[in-house]
């Protein structure tokens, strides 16, 4: 079964990801040099997290995600049909995919009223989407009780808010608010709802105003990021959503990667253990840090300049929120507390009054981390807008 997995990443994970690099490439981006095009790849392909969730607690979010990439790529090089056929395939897929919903319909709403029909352009995806749901969804429509069984199964309200221990919003708060006891699960949903689109409203509205293809990707991680700390119904798996387009953005993000894939490793590391992972574990996680110190990585790092040109232009706007997120001693410090906390959870057992007390500290340092992530990824976001060269704003997107 396992080679089913591996037929997925060779069939699709792995040509989406080049095919994204070569857009990416031919964007210009910042790559300079060949070595910074294998170090891209290689951190995308090597990302631990998802090979741990894929190849050993075994699951397929190489389809969902490489077509997701491909979407991405197609939309870069103005295939705009293509992406939301693609982006449609990896929603049907896996519903997780819906985290990058609010991206993609404020990158391509956006570049559509900037066309110069844009009736025409709106109602040309509308019909792909449309399509694209049929055919996918046409063996079901037969049938009233299949149809309502798969939608059972998309959206499984009954299994509550949140499961186990995951670094989101309502996991961490549930410490001092009993979610699930004061409120019941339609209101639960409603708020998660409001609190999703509440959060991830700045993002595609930013895309809707001011389409960019680098503002596009920052956009697909402040999106998933809303969706995995606000809505309903999270796994620890689902760091993976954000995960992705980080990874996308690994030079313009090299500092990030390595800090979040950290933290989102952490984050599932319970469920890791409980799966006997932990070997494959620590190998991973070493593979990954080798690879990011390679001497052969990003131009920018190994000649001692930053790859992060952008936020150069943007510092005065965001330097604060850069400053904390980034700032030597906090960074010391979660770094030392979660080395120290791994041992723990390996070497010690919690007190019998809170059996998961080490699963709720690790589950706050995560979530600080990524609400931090997520306030210092919108501010870059939002700056980009602020800085599209004279070139861009006159382009006109035929």
């Amino acid at each position: 079964m396992r080679w089913t997995v591996l037929s997925s990443d060779v069939l699709i994970f792995f040509p989406a990801v080049l095919y994204f690099v070569l857009v990416y490439r031919s964007m210009r981006f910042g790559m300079g040099q060949n070595s910074d095009v294998a170090w891209h790849i290689a951190m995308i392909l090597l990302n631990p997290c998802l090979i741990l969730i894929d190849h050993g607690h075994f699951q397929y979010n190489c389809i969902s995600l490489g077509l997701t990439i491909a979407a991405i790529a197609a939309a870069l090089s103005q295939k705009d049909l293509v992406a939301s056929v693609l982006y449609c395939l990896a929603l049907n897929h896996k519903q997780m995919s819906a985290y990058f919903a609010p991206a993609f319909f404020g990158y391509l709403l956006g570049k559509c009223l900037r066309k110069k029909n844009p009736l025409l352009e709106v109602t040309k995806l509308g019909l792909m989407v449309i399509g694209t749901f049929a055919v996918v969804w046409w063996p079901y429509l037969q049938s009233k009780d299949a149809a309502l069984a798969v939608l059972s199964r998309l959206a499984p309200f009954e299994r509550g808010i949140y499961e186990d221990y995951v670094a989101n919003f309502w996991c961490t708060s549930s410490v001092l608010v009993k979610w699930k006891k004061l409120y019941s699960t339609q209101s639960l949903r409603i708020f998660s709802l409001a609190a999703t689109l509440i959060t991830c409203l700045p993002s595609m509205v930013q895309q809707i105003l001011a389409p960019s293809s680098k503002g596009f990707l920052y956009a697909l991680l402040n999106t998933s990021f809303s969706f995995y700390l606000f809505s309903f119904q999270v796994h620890e798996k689902s760091i993976l959503l954000p995960l992705l387009p980080l990874t996308l953005l690994a030079l313009e993000e090299s500092r990030s990667i390595l800090w979040l894939t950290h933290f989102a490793m952490f984050s599932m590391f319970p469920l890791l253990h409980r799966d006997k992972l932990v070997l494959a574990y620590m190998a991973l996680y070493a593979l990954f840090i080798l690879v990011y110190f390679a001497p052969c990585g990003p131009s920018g790092r190994c000649h001692g300049t930053k790859t992060l040109d952008n936020t150069q232009k943007t510092k005065r706007s965001v330097d604060f929120i850069t400053s904390i997120t980034f700032h030597p001693l906090l960074m010391g410090f979660l770094g030392l507390c979660s080395l120290i906390l791994h041992v723990i959870y390996l070497t010690m057992h919690p007190p019998n009054k809170y059996p998961f007390l080490f699963e709720a500290v690790i589950m706050l340092i995560c979530f600080s981390q990524f609400v931090l992530f997520t306030f210092y990824f919108n501010s870059k976001q939002w700056m980009l807008s602020k800085h599209l060269t004279s070139k861009d704003k006159q382009k006109k997107l035929i």
